[in-house]
């Protein structure tokens, strides 16, 4: 079964969880032999930018001494062998220019979702 994970909604749970709930389960299932691929869009589109450094943050005394690395988890996934899309209209609506993304994410028209999509038996949209 050939699954898509869509996601949308960026840095859901980043702050208590340090990573996105939706990359680190396709991490793991693919890791147990699911095959997934990633399409990033919308927001989601920041995750795939090359450097981000999340080091500074806190709140009030409170530091977190394990910021996200989301362009890490997402290198990772590309590396594991889960494809990763990202609608290219997002990115460049959100001022990210093609050479800041991550290796390995391919980037795709939205007028190209459709044809995706027909390419799996399930989408999961996130």
């Amino acid at each position: 079964m050939k699954v898509l994970q869509v996601i949308d909604t960026a840095y859901r749970c980043t702050v208590e969880e340090q990573d996105d709930p939706v990359v680190w389960i396709t991490a793991a299932m693919k890791g147990a032999g699911g095959d997934l691929s990633v399409l990033l869009r919308g927001n989601a589109v920041n995750y795939a930018v090359r450097g981000q450094d999340a080091s500074g943050l806190a709140f009030g005394d409170r530091k977190q001494s394990q910021p996200p690395r989301i362009d890490r988890d997402v290198k990772r996934l590309t590396e594991k062998g889960v494809a990763v899309y990202l609608v290219q209209e997002d990115a460049l609506e959100r001022g990210i220019e093609p050479n800041e993304v991550v290796d390995g994410v391919e980037k795709i028209s939205r007028s190209k979702i459709a044809g995706l999509f027909d390419q799996f038996d399930h989408i999961w949209h996130w």
